[in-house]
């Protein structure tokens, strides 16, 4: 799942090589970490558009969820671990500056010589920027290889995901070595943040996929809507709880280098819209268990009453029918099982498109869905354990179908003067 596409090559040309390590290594000697601190940086913007970079953990994750996402999967090119360090180092130099609303570096006034920023998030906001690093199972071993020495200090939680009954994954759309999500309140801040990013990554790695999406910003925080109408995400633990945070999303002492991280899952999933556009209100509710209007489970009145799942009609048959969305994933029926949802929803505008059931139309449809995204301790207890039983029984699978996506572990994050992955490396 995480080969790289042999199409590419695998090592970039000795001018490329040089132009992108310069810009790197003026990342690093524009803006050392030792003075970056946050005090320091807390005058580039108003403080209710940043959120502060440095910290014991990643940004981010329980961050009150910001309007849009960039997120980029990328394949390490290099075969030195002192690359992948040197690439850590400026990508953590890096986000310090941008999550500030400042530019990757400063840009060299020379005409005859590219900028070193590109540019395009110049008088914005930083708009809420966060930006949050993970580990692919391919920095460890590839093709079998320890790549650089790490393979003994992957976590057992980073395990490989299963294929799942009705995946269609699209090798262009899935794995990678290392991933970035940038999440922001403006689409063009939180591009132009994974740009720079690549830029300076160029010498060492190669963008493999992306996805943007998007997320309704309602005034009364209510829960957003996903593409269906339905309200995504009203069974979250609580960002607000330091316990259920700890229980559910934050990696403990059993992690290792891995305390105060977490594991991301990533998932691209198009939905049939023109297919789910044609069902009847009363069926759209069945299958996700959910008033559509009010967003609370059938038999409920609130969005945010408790699941019954012993409610029947008169017909003796369960209200919360047993194979509808809300009730498979209910952490009642999977051991108690969460996970912090975090998605967002995209348009790549229009495909060619057969279908897989009755009347098999062909044609032109849209090319949207949901890009799933989801934190949690242990994917293993987390997602793996309630997506298997979903991918089996869910009405839903109907009109959604998984195209991509992987697993990452999440670092801790970075004290001022370190860099994002530090743990890892000192044990190497």
């Amino acid at each position: 799942m995480n080969d790289s596409d042999a199409s590419h090559p695998q090592q970039p040309g000795r001018r490329r090589f040089l132009a992108t390590a310069a810009t790197a290594a003026t990342v690093a000697a524009t803006v050392p970490m030792a003075v970056l601190p946050q005090a320091a940086l807390a005058g580039a913007a108003k403080d209710s558009d940043t959120v502060p970079f440095w910290g014991s953990r990643q940004a981010g994750v329980v961050t009150p969820q910001q309007g849009s996402i960039y997120f980029a999967a990328f394949d390490l090119v290099t075969a030195e671990r002192d690359d992948v360090i040197a690439l850590l180092r400026a990508w953590t130099q890096a986000a310090a500056r941008l999550t500030q609303g400042l530019p990757v570096a400063d840009s060299a006034t020379d005409p005859a010589a590219p900028p070193v920023d590109s540019g395009e998030a110049a008088g914005l906001s930083p708009s809420r920027l966060t930006l949050t690093f993970g580990f692919g199972p391919g920095l460890f071993t590839k093709d079998g290889a320890d790549r650089y020495g790490l393979a003994r200090h992957r976590p057992e939680a980073l395990v490989d995901l299963p294929r799942f009954n009705g995946d269609q994954l699209v090798p262009a759309r899935t794995g990678g070595d290392l991933c970035v999500q940038a999440c922001a309140d403006e689409p063009q801040v939180a591009f132009h943040a994974v740009r720079q990013l690549a830029r300076v990554a160029d010498a060492w790695a190669r963008m493999r996929w992306a996805q943007s999406g998007f997320l309704a910003q309602y005034k009364d925080k209510e829960t957003p809507r996903n593409l269906m109408g339905f309200k995504d995400g009203t069974m979250n633990p609580p960002i607000g709880s330091k316990a259920a945070m700890d229980k559910f999303v934050w990696t403990g002492a059993e992690g290792g280098w891995m305390k105060d991280g977490t594991y991301m899952v990533a998932r691209p999933i198009r939905i049939a819209l023109e297919h789910w556009d044609r069902m009847k209100l009363g069926f759209q509710e069945q299958v996700m268990g959910r008033s559509k209007a009010s967003g609370a489970a059938l038999g409920r009145e609130r969005e945010f009453d408790s699941l019954d799942l012993d409610a029947s009609d008169a017909d003796g048959n369960p209200l919360l029918p047993e194979n509808s969305h809300v009730r498979l994933g209910a952490p009642e029926l999977n051991d108690g099982a969460q996970v912090l949802r975090r998605s967002y929803s995209y348009d790549n505008g229009l495909s060619f498109t057969a279908e897989r059931w009755p009347p098999w139309r062909q044609g032109m449809e849209f090319d949207a869905g949901l890009l799933f995204v989801c934190f949690q301790r242990d994917p293993r207890t987390g997602f793996i354990k309630i997506f298997d039983k979903m991918s089996k029984f869910d009405m839903l699978n109907q009109f959604v179908t998984h195209v991509g996506g992987g697993l990452f572990a999440c670092p801790p994050g970075a004290a001022e003067g370190g860099y994002i992955g530090q743990p890892l490396f000192e044990l190497a």
